[in-house]
């Protein structure tokens, strides 16, 4: 009874591992992709620009915007935006003020920013700061996701 049982335990346990061993995986072949060549715009604006406070008030509402030189337009997924915030600090041993930079940024699903963003970054624009708009997701019209290029605004 003892060795039937060790037997049934060998045999069912070899049956297993010899059908887990026989599966071959399944590999399903994928065309390649080759995501079309986009720009990334922001109003008029592309990567580098330099803009004026007064530009940075309006532009800041404005959706960003990818097409391609067939002035195809792609619909965006998400992105973070990243607002570099100058600022001005006093050292308390000297008293001496000094500028600074902070960051403020968030991943979004939607463009233009949210109404709360553009609100607040609105009327506090100053020289040297940054909008700056990256890992931007868009799909084709078939639902391919691929990467658009970043775009870096600079106030002046």
């Amino acid at each position: 009874m003892k060795s039937s049982i060790s037997f049934l335990f060998i045999f069912l346990f070899g049956s297993a591992a010899f059908i887990a061993a026989a599966q071959k995986p399944v590999i399903t072949k994928v065309a390649k992709f080759r995501p079309p060549a986009v720009k990334t715009f922001l109003g008029n604006n592309t990567n580098g620009a330099a803009i004026t406070i007064e530009e940075a008030a309006q532009l800041i509402a404005f959706p960003l915007k990818i097409s391609d030189t067939k002035k195809n337009n792609y619909k965006i997924d998400s992105y973070q935006f990243l607002y570099k915030r100058k600022s001005l600090i006093q050292d308390e041993e000297t008293g001496k003020k000094q500028n600074t930079f902070t960051t403020v940024a968030d991943i979004f699903r939607a463009t233009p920013l949210p109404k709360i963003w553009i609100e607040n970054l609105k009327g506090g624009f100053q020289k040297d700061e940054e909008l700056y708009f990256f890992d931007i997701v868009v799909k084709d019209n078939t639902g391919r996701k691929f990467f658009a290029p970043n775009l870096k605004i600079t106030i002046q």
